[in-house]
């Protein structure tokens, strides 16, 4: 009996975690991330400035095969979704990698690096990073529209950024 209860604890407790959130958490938004140039920005401030644009974050690295595979498809939605904003939150953990990664590979937007990887940091955590390519889109109000995606052809990306508020 005893078993049954704790398992009836746990899928209670698990179920309202998978509630798929539509804004970031206070600690989300304080993460410090890093531009090319090497200045520190919070992720609040960066996505502030793209506010009324639609954006898509793109979470990757210059080391990621599926990552690199996905950038082809990405190139496609920038120029179907020209207005968007482009996103790339790289997880290098080396500063060198991560920029001869955005010049080997040519990808246009805005590149910004969370230095602790994709193991560590509030960001990382508050969208579960355990897997990249990571696709999110947030609309022009600010709210997650596709909080999860791992693929660069899933239609749940096309349809978040055909969607209008």
């Amino acid at each position: 009996m005893f078993k049954k209860i704790s398992i009836l604890v746990v899928l209670v407790f698990t179920s309202c975690s998978l509630e798929t959130p539509t804004t970031f958490t206070p600690e989300a938004l304080k993460e410090k991330i890093y531009s090319i140039k090497g200045d520190s920005f919070t992720f609040q401030e960066v996505i502030n400035q793209y506010k009324g644009k639609k954006i898509l974050i793109d979470f990757w690295a210059s080391w990621c095969r599926d990552c690199i595979e996905g950038l082809p498809k990405v190139k496609e939605l920038q120029k179907k979704f020209p207005d968007a904003v482009y996103l790339f939150l790289s997880v290098d953990t080396r500063n060198n990698s991560w920029k001869r990664g955005i010049q080997r590979y040519n990808i246009i937007g805005k590149h910004y690096n969370l230095p602790k990887g994709m193991k560590n940091g509030d960001l990382v955590d508050f969208v579960s990073l355990r897997w990249i390519p990571r696709y999110m889109v947030i609309d022009e109000a600010g709210i997650i529209t596709l909080f999860k995606a791992t693929d660069a052809f899933d239609k749940e990306i096309i349809q978040a950024l055909k969607k209008t508020i």
